[in-house]
């Protein structure tokens, strides 16, 4: 519960903190949402606009309503799975019909982490935790980072594990870390009551 409380309270505080940064300035969100030379790698493209619209991911995302949150300011960091991992998921997890946009909305926000986390900040949490870093995620829940033959590997709370295939892939409001495989929250059926133990 404190966790969870933990996460989301982080959660809110960078979110309130990037929306106060994006108002400032000339209102060009594109510039305060990255530093001055991840912007110039990310170019104009914001995560919901630069991820392939034919993908797995963005078509979920956008049956979810994700794909307009994408979109804004940020920061974030999205993890996304490849194509072929959603096959791997139970059936009807990634059913794109109404009735399932809260499974699918769970789903996406455990794969969005607040802020911009680059590889190397993962990578250099894991080392200061002693082989493990707990990522807090924007649904709530925690990835855990590791090392497994020096690529980096995020496993969710039921033990799935992803390898990172092709990391900071930079945008203008975030930066997104392809996957090999698809990380689930703790429920997936429905969102948690108030109170309710995760797992």
């Amino acid at each position: 519960m404190k966790n969870h409380a933990l996460a989301l309270g982080l959660a809110a505080v960078v979110m309130t903190a990037g929306a106060c940064t994006n108002k400032n300035d000339d209102g060009n969100s594109a510039k305060t949402a990255q530093t001055p030379k991840a912007q110039k790698a990310a170019g104009t493209k914001t995560i919901s606009a630069g991820l392939a619209p034919g993908g797995r991911f963005m078509q979920i995302a956008k049956a979810a309503g994700i794909d307009q949150t994408l979109a804004g300011p940020g920061p974030y960091t999205v993890i996304v799975p490849d194509d072929a991992a959603f096959g791997t998921a139970p059936a009807g997890t990634f059913d794109v019909s109404p009735q399932n946009r809260p499974q699918l909305t769970g789903v996406l926000t455990n794969l969005i982490l607040p802020g911009t986390v680059l590889v190397a900040d993962i990578d250099k949490a894991i080392d200061n935790g002693k082989g493990k870093a707990p990522l807090a995620t924007m649904g709530g829940g925690t990835i855990t980072a590791t090392k497994d033959g020096g690529k980096t590997v995020l496993t969710d709370a039921a033990g799935h594990k992803a390898t990172i295939t092709q990391g900071d892939e930079q945008f203008t409001n975030g930066v997104v870390h392809h996957v090999d495989g698809v990380l689930m929250p703790s429920k997936t059926t429905k969102a948690p009551s108030v109170g309710q133990k995760a797992g």
